[in-house]
């Protein structure tokens, strides 16, 4: 299916800041997979949410690249970055910051922590209790952090990018359903190919390639991509195309649990960052249709007969999606 040119709003061609963006884009691109082979896909989803202004979870077993992903993104950009090691012995305070009483000064001084920073890397962030985990909530959703009755904003760009081992695994904690619905999107990055796994003998065994990764964007740069995100048109036909997606969950019979109106404006907001990262000026039902998974299914909580039937939230998203009529333009 390719309804490309007949979804565009203005009936031009993709504007000539495009090309800035894309060359930049293609250069963060490119830096992270020295380091991470053979997962390009991965790579793209992680780009779009960083241009979405959205939040990325990264779940899958230990030892498949996960930290080394999100370490990659934050040293292709210049830009501050911090990590956040979560443990069952972490404070919310750990994360957010303190306020220390000097007593020559007579004053509290703030210790800002570490979700002060463009990027936060988040590792193992189900490790962490319920509690911990929380003090993310305000700066995910408002960029902007509470401490002692004082709020202090946060500076763009940021992004949250969280990993955690799968739900069964020991010494984990399950994610609270707000704090899940407050990632744009989540993802796997799964067993490398053989290929790549020979290509990793040789290149990470002497040294890690994170050594050799210098920073091909700045902060500003990606506050320029940002802006011009924000611009990618969304006809009527698409906006409702996913506002029905959505719908479907709350009513499937499969779902306990469907998605919520932030989960439509985040599919919305990565369907423009896909789409400006394929060059174009518009948002296609394509676009949405490729973002459903990763951008729904960890806010899904299946029924008990789906889990009896060994149903997954991807799946029937995937059903949802293969039935649902495709908007027609007019």
């Amino acid at each position: 299916m390719s309804l490309g040119t007949r979804y565009n709003g203005q009936g031009d061609q993709t504007p000539g800041g495009s090309s800035a963006v894309l060359d930049v884009a293609d250069r963060i691109r490119q830096a992270i997979e020295t380091v991470i082979e053979g997962k390009p896909e991965v790579v793209r989803m992680a780009l779009t949410v960083l241009l979405a202004e959205g939040h990325l979870l990264i779940e899958d077993i230990p030892g498949v690249g996960k930290t080394m992903l999100a370490k990659a993104l934050g040293r292709a950009v210049d830009c501050s970055v911090q990590r956040v090691q979560f443990t069952p012995d972490l404070l919310p305070a750990d994360i957010t910051g303190v306020s220390v009483y000097h007593q020559e000064r007579h004053e509290f001084e703030f210790n800002p922590g570490p979700v002060f920073a463009n990027i936060v890397l988040g590792d193992e962030i189900n490790r962490a209790s319920p509690k911990t985990q929380s003090a993310l909530l305000e700066c995910m959703e408002e960029m902007q952090v509470s401490v002692d009755g004082e709020t202090r904003p946060l500076e763009r760009p940021f992004m949250v990018v969280a990993t955690q081992n799968p739900a069964d695994m020991e010494g984990t904690y399950p994610l609270p359903e707000a704090q899940r619905d407050r990632f744009m999107a989540r993802i796997s990055v799964g067993y490398p190919t053989a290929q790549a796994e020979l290509d990793m003998i040789d290149t990470h065994s002497a040294r890690s390639p994170l050594d050799d990764l210098a920073p091909v964007a700045t902060a500003a740069d990606v506050r320029t991509m940002v802006d011009h995100v924000r611009t990618v048109h969304v006809a009527p036909g698409v906006r409702r195309y996913a506002v029905d997606l959505v719908t479907a969950t709350r009513t499937s019979s499969a779902l306990r649990l469907g998605a919520s109106p932030r989960a439509t404006l985040h599919l919305v907001r990565a369907a423009r960052a896909y789409a400006a990262l394929e060059g174009r000026s518009y948002v296609v039902p394509d676009d949405i249709q490729a973002l459903a998974v990763p951008v729904l299914a960890h806010r899904l909580l299946p029924s008990a007969e789906a889990q009896m039937g060994r149903r997954s939230p991807e799946s029937v998203i995937a059903g949802i999606v293969s039935r649902l009529p495709i908007p027609t333009p007019r």
